[in-house]
């Protein structure tokens, strides 16, 4: 059945590596969230298929980061790190890798699936929690664009709440790539309220004359 649906092929005959490929590119579609020249980090990418896609977006003047707990396969144009991104070794491992606040977050985090729709939906909320810990830690700069998959449910509306006190303009987007029947909902925010504060640079000091 898989291999018979529509993006599941287009993915195989265009060479991305996931169908949810497709899900950011429709998301850019409508919303424009990415443009030529901008950095970029991709939380939870594995196996590659958002960094893949974002490489596009952004161009070679842009940069692309990736973290995942698991191993992310080499992709054009993508700097990647294996890491645990509920640890802080790796938010700091990440900010010395990129260098500078990015522009743009993306994360379509999901866990392993129980078959229990309470703990799977907890679970995910949990990791969608991470990557907005990401953005405010001082990794995304004042202005800058978050996009994260949510599963709706009883979590979701705080979730949501919390994105809205953070960021100028909150849409919700389910792309026509995800599947039907799927709880799962995107949340595109843009303008963070507040980045991280520049250093100032120190002031020389003058020395008058008695």
């Amino acid at each position: 059945m898989r291999r018979r649906e529509f993006y599941y092929r287009e993915a195989q005959r265009i060479g991305y590596r996931s169908r949810a490929t497709f899900k950011l590119k429709q998301i850019q579609e409508k919303f424009t969230v990415f443009k030529i020249g901008d950095i970029v980090l991709d939380v939870g990418a594995a196996p590659g298929g958002w960094s893949q896609i974002a490489t596009e977006f952004v161009g070679i003047p842009g940069r692309v980061y990736a973290v995942d707990l698991d191993f992310i396969e080499p992709i054009d144009f993508v700097i990647s790190i294996q890491g645990d991104i509920t640890d802080r070794k790796t938010h700091e491992r990440l900010k010395t890798l990129i260098g500078e606040p990015v522009d743009i977050i993306i994360s379509d985090l999901s866990p392993k699936v129980t078959g229990n729709w309470s703990t799977d939906q907890a679970r995910q909320i949990f990791l969608s929690e991470q990557a907005l810990r990401l953005a405010v830690s001082g990794l995304l700069k004042q202005g800058g664009k978050f996009v994260s998959k949510v599963f709706q449910g009883d979590l979701y509306e705080q979730f949501l709440a919390i994105v809205k006190q953070l960021f100028t303009v909150v849409y919700l987007y389910k792309p026509k790539a995800s599947r039907k029947g799927s709880a799962e909902i995107y949340v595109i925010a843009k303008g963070l309220k507040k980045g991280p504060r520049k250093k100032r640079k120190p002031t020389k000091k003058v020395e008058q004359d008695d």
